[in-house]
């Protein structure tokens, strides 16, 4: 806890003052100086009151509205006015009465004034006379006021009557929700810091309220805020002496009546005899001459604003007038708002300038301020970029910061919570509150060595690709840059990041892009630049998101109404795309017709950003397009939307456009089906005399048991998992409930690691009995994404056998109590698939996306000089290659070539046999390995990404696309039964169980059908799901991971049953199984993209151990007895022990 006691140098003690008394105490000093002056800059004199005539106006003001005012309850009259000469009168007149006064602002929303007034039960309501026809036709229709009103001076008085009026905000239910949140949070946090005496503070003591304000509601419902003398008087007078204010200096009335920090500018000044400059709202929008009128008609010496009030006057002007060497400003005083960084003030100030700069911060909820700090000089003066921190408290303010478990702390991040004995106001219909009560005030920080820095607010922190951000920071990062003279940073519509610029010079968006990628992460980079003349801003000073969004669909609708005038100009804006989306150089030569997205440094994130690119610049979506940028050329790419956008345009067919074989020669599967594509070959098994009994094992807790019901009978067990697309009819109720079996005991040389847990991720109570250690491990040379297929012969289960492929080209098979290499096979590119075991178990299938070159040599490159130089020309395309290797040797056995990459990997039938595989040239294949030939084809209408899914009951195979097509294809004959759009990419595998069929998707949901094609239900997380479903043994439960960090529960209503929040992204598939020494614990183990292993109890959700393996994971785990087997991007596989109790 921070808490600041008044300065030493402060000799009266106001406290016990109202903000009126300290305003009569200057006048009886300064009767006869200049209180305000109202300046309209029209070529007029401006309008001088003295500190006696604005008390003598007040004076009788305040005696009319005894006269005709009948107060009972809380006295509070509303004021409706524009700033004007008279404003600092009338707001006297009434805190005199004694009564709170409360702004409504003209130009504000009739709907939220009137929700306001209605909030505040306002009886009576003082109107500006020039503003009389405007207020009658804003609330006639919704106000009851009583005909006869009563005049004084400029003034007109009205009595309001609420009986019949009915008022709505008419908010959505995020911002209900998140307002209640809210609501219970401060609750909770007021009945844990009041004030140990028990005494409370009563709104309806006479001289207790001064004014009455309401928060912007722009996170939710707004609150009415009534703030007493008490709460801000300490800060009139501490800021009186923070900024040395004397009778000689001029402050500026900058912020408008409904800003609390209003307050502080009027009674700062008028507690001091010193002269308060008011301008007419229309000039604050005008930088110029807002410039020319406080600096230099008005010498301006103190400038309280926010940080987008500010950079509205621009850079140069800053440099050049506000904060030039001869300014007349003393100090200036930003809040409101984040701070700018000290580079970028560095950039405003001009030299030889010696203007205070302090960062102030607070919250409407504890009006005004809160916190202090003052940018030391030598601090202005050096080269660091050293963050600001928030400083110290004000008067009487106490400042707390709590982390996750509600206790204040020392270090660390948490949230601030403000408050003080006297800094308490009322919320909303608050009528008493506890003295000392705290608020928390969303925003986050950083406490280092006593100091805290600001994090963002918590509306703020977003979810973007399964990572946290700050949209704080993008724009920081953003400022920061040469081009940008100012921006703003909205999260539109929760889905696209959007960068709003206002630029010094010419604006080149991709100079922009690159230099955002080196200082901001992957999952940070803007979706979109817009370009603005200024930035909008509130009555208050701050960045108005609504109109920013305003200007983004504006920007949006006149992009999709641009039309391209023709091929040429669309295949020169799609390599400007290409070269911005993956940071390459800008130069003049064009991006090769061959490049691959995927090979010149894109990946999943990148290609969404380049697919919204280009649907923008046509200004329509164009289907099958992500899937043809993750696994086709340029040119490709370009012939593409060519067809889509210029239908009637002759396309220009590169090299590896054309197919490479015929599927017109195939005949069509939906006529006739079932023809082969490959003759058959003379060599070939009859897999019927030769199977052997095993059991396989594969992500997602998948199992495949072949011949084993006498072998599992013996042994008294059923695997922990079973999924029916993998196990033959014949078995199909025994392996229910099937459990691994305890075959050997634990390797003798164990490297054991105690699990490295994060502070907010501690195991569970009782979880200390489990421990993960390392069994073995093996380098397969480069990143293994591939999972892991593990295979239990029945005749000897010590030969239990690993099959994993990795990024070196290594077909690997190991031991899995060893670790031994049994046998590596070099294929033709990087492995990422998984491998599928067959039928007799002799083969295993592994696809390959095969990478050929064709060509390779030198071309002359032509710049503007004379010389030509050479460049490398480098022609290639994918050959999608299927093996089959023998699974005791590696031996090759068979290789199938597809038209393109192939990363699905394969599934088989155990009824037939036959293998199943997707390919990126948009086919789905069945083939028999044993006759050596293509069974069928079927055309998909999209790439192929995930593995295909097999269902006996039904006899259904289940393919999706990249297109968004989920279908359900006849796995004897390849016919379609049934498909369903999904709208976006499926780069999940489908995965099925004995009602349904379940997916995930790239829109966040995850999708659920019967197996006759109806949709269920979905349920939603808030960012992609790559990963695939993995369902319970009891297929009650289905277990999913998705790029917002958690692993999810459901059943199989769709309902959430719990989620688990994991440090990062989860792309891959969780794995059920049980305790093998204890059937009755069930767990699942679940990977996150950081390295780091999850083992949770699959009922509760609750962390049983974590694990940090050394490097990034996208392989899925398998769990056999006590090991658990996983693919790490360090180039190493793992096998690790689940170790309990005695096993240790």
């Amino acid at each position: 806890m921070i808490e600041f006691s008044a300065a030493s140098d402060v000799q009266i003690n106001f406290s016990e003052m109202t903000l009126q008394e300290l305003v009569h105490q200057a006048a009886s000093i300064y009767s006869d100086k200049t209180a305000v002056c109202f300046d309209e800059c029209n070529n007029q004199p401006p309008v001088y009151y003295t500190y006696k005539t604005v008390v003598h106006a007040a004076s009788e003001l305040s005696s009319f509205l005894l006269l005709h005012c009948d107060f009972q309850g809380i006295r509070e009259v509303g004021l409706y006015c524009h700033p004007g000469i008279n404003l600092p009168s009338w707001i006297l007149g009434i805190l005199q009465v004694p009564a709170a006064y409360a702004p409504i602002d003209p130009d504000s929303p009739p709907a939220l004034s009137v929700y306001f007034m209605k909030k505040c039960n306002l009886k009576y309501i003082l109107v500006e006379k020039q503003q009389i026809n405007k207020f009658k036709s804003s609330y006639e229709t919704i106000l009851n006021y009583d005909t006869f009103t009563v005049e004084h001076n400029d003034l007109v008085l009205f009595k309001l009557h609420w009986n019949n009026v009915e008022v709505s905000l008419m908010l959505n239910d995020s911002k209900e929700k998140y307002e209640k949140e809210k609501t219970t949070e401060n609750m909770n946090s007021e009945k844990s810091c009041e004030d140990k005496s028990g005494e409370r503070l009563d709104v309806q003591l006479e001289h207790c309220l001064a004014y009455v304000l309401h928060t912007s509601g722009t996170t939710g419902v707004p609150k009415l805020v009534r703030v007493p003398h008490a709460c801000i008087v300490p800060n009139i007078q501490h800021f009186r002496v923070l900024f040395e204010i004397t009778h000689e200096d001029v402050l500026f009335l900058a912020s408008p009546l409904t800003f609390d920090p209003s307050v502080v500018e009027i009674f700062v000044a008028l507690s001091s005899g010193a002269s308060l400059l008011i301008v007419p709202t229309s000039v604050k929008v005008l930088p110029s001459k807002l410039a020319d009128v406080l600096f230099s008609h008005h010498r301006v010496t103190v400038l309280q604003a926010t940080p987008t009030l500010l950079r509205r006057f621009g850079s140069q002007l800053i440099k050049s007038t506000v904060l030039s060497s001869s300014t007349s400003l003393r100090v200036l005083a930003l809040g409101g708002e984040a701070f700018p960084s000290l580079p970028v003030l560095r950039s405003w100030r001009g030299v030889g300038n010696k203007t205070q700069i302090f960062n102030i911060y607070g919250i409407t909820e504890v009006s005004s301020w809160a916190t202090f700090y003052r940018i030391p000089e030598k601090i202005l003066n050096s080269k660091d970029a050293l963050p600001v921190p928030l400083g110290s408290p004000l008067l009487g303010t106490t400042v707390e910061v709590r982390g996750t478990g509600g206790f204040a702390i020392q270090e660390g991040s948490g949230q601030v919570f403000l408050g003080g004995r006297n800094r308490v106001c009322f919320l909303d219909d608050e009528m008493t509150v506890p003295l000392g009560t705290m608020r928390a005030t969303g925003d986050f920080v950083t406490l280092k060595d006593g100091e805290m820095f600001f994090l963002g607010r918590k509306d703020s922190q977003i979810k973007r690709h399964g990572r946290r951000l700050n949209t704080e920071l993008v724009r920081q990062v953003a400022e920061g840059l040469q081009q940008v003279e100012s921006c703003a940073v909205t999260w539109y519509n929760q889905e696209k990041l959007i960068l709003f610029v206002v630029s010094k010079d010419d604006l080149v968006k991709d100079d922009i892009f690159k230099e955002l990628q080196k200082h901001l992460p992957n999952h940070a980079v803007p979706d979109e630049l817009v370009e603005i003349d200024s930035l909008p801003f509130t009555s208050h000073g701050k960045i108005n998101v609504s109109e920013l969004n305003k200007v983004y669909l504006n920007y949006t609708n006149l992009k999709s109404g641009c039309k391209l005038n023709g091929k040429e100009e669309l295949w020169e804006k799609l390599q400007h795309s290409w070269k911005s989306v993956l940071g390459l150089s800008e130069d003049s030569s064009k991006v090769p017709d061959e490049s691959l997205f995927l090979n010149s440094g894109g990946d999943s994130l990148k290609s969404m950003r380049l697919l919204n690119e280009i649907e923008n610049l046509v200004g329509t979506s164009i289907p099958g397009l992500l899937e043809l940028i993750l696994s086709t050329s340029i040119l490709d790419i370009y012939n593409h939307i060519l067809q889509a956008v210029f239908p009637d345009e002759d396309l220009t067919f590169g090299k590896n456009y054309a197919p490479k074989r015929k599927f017109s020669d195939i005949v069509n599967q939906e006529e006739t089906g079932g023809k082969s594509l490959h003759p058959e070959s003379v060599v070939f098994l009859n897999c019927d005399k030769e199977i052997n009994a095993f059991i396989a094992l594969s992500r997602g807790s998948q199992i495949l048991s072949l011949n084993t019901t006498r072998f599992l009978t013996e042994l008294g067990h059923c695997p922990s998992a079973c999924s029916s697309d993998l196990i033959s009819q014949t078995n199909i109720q025994n392996m229910k409930s099937l459990n691994p079996p305890a075959l050997t005991g634990k390797s003798k040389d164990l490297s054991c690691v105690v699990a490295k847990v994060s502070e907010d991720k501690t195991p569970v109570t009782g979880a200390e009995d489990m421990e993960l250690c390392v069994r073995w491990s093996s380098d397969t040379g480069k990143c293994v994404d591939a999972s892991p297929l593990v295979v239990i012969p029945a005749a000897d289960a010590s030969l239990a056998t690993v099959y994993i492929g990795s990024h070196s080209r290594k077909m690997v098979a190991l031991n899995l109590y060893s670790g031994k290499v049994k046998w590596e096979q070099i294929l033709g590119d990087r492995i990422e698939s998984s491998a599928c075991v067959s039928k007799c178990g002799k083969f295993i299938v592994v696809d390959v996306p095969q990478f050929i070159q064709i060509t390779f040599g030198l071309l002359p490159v032509f710049g503007n000089s004379k010389t030509a130089t050479s460049g490398i020309f480098c022609e290639c395309c994918y050959n999608g290659l299927v093996y089959v290797l023998k699974s005791d040797n590696g031996e090759k056995y068979w290789m199938f070539t597809t038209e393109d990459a192939v990363k699905s990997s394969a599934t088989m039938d155990p009824t037939t046999g036959l293998f199943y595989i997707g390919s990126h040239d948009q086919h789905a294949y069945a083939l028999d390995i044993y006759k050596k030939k293509c069974v069928w084809t079927l055309k998909c209408k999209g790439t192929v990404f995930s593995s295909p899914c097999l269902s006996l009951i039904p006899h259904h195979l289940y393919f999706a696309t990249l297109g968004g097509l989920l279908l359900a294809i006849n796995p004897a004959t390849g016919n379609r039964v049934w498909k369903h759009h999904c709208g976006k990419p499926l780069f999940s595998s489908p995965r099925c169980c004995l009602q349904y069929v379940c997916i995930g998707c790239v829109d966040g949901n995850l999708l659920c059908f019967t197996h006759f094609g109806e949709q269920v239900w979905q349920f939603s997380t808030s960012e992609p799901i790559f990963s695939s479903p993995c369902t319970s043994a009891s297929e009650q439960e289905i277990f999913f991971g998705s790029h917002d960090c958690f692993i999810y529960c459901c059943n199989m209503k769709g309902q959430l049953r719990w989620k688990f929040q994991t440090t990062s992204m989860v792309y891959s598939t969780p794995f059920a199984f049980r305790n093998h020494t204890c059937s009755s614990e069930a767990w699942l183990a679940a990977a996150s993209t950081d390295g780091k292993l999850w083992i949770l109890e699959s009922e509760s959700g609750n962390l049983q151990r974590v694990y940090q393996l050394p490097g990034e994971v996208f392989s899925s785990p398998v769990v056999w007895e006590s090991m658990l087997v996983i693919g790490c991007r360090n180039n190493y596989v793992y096998c690790l022990d689940l170790l309990h109790g005695n096993q240790k």
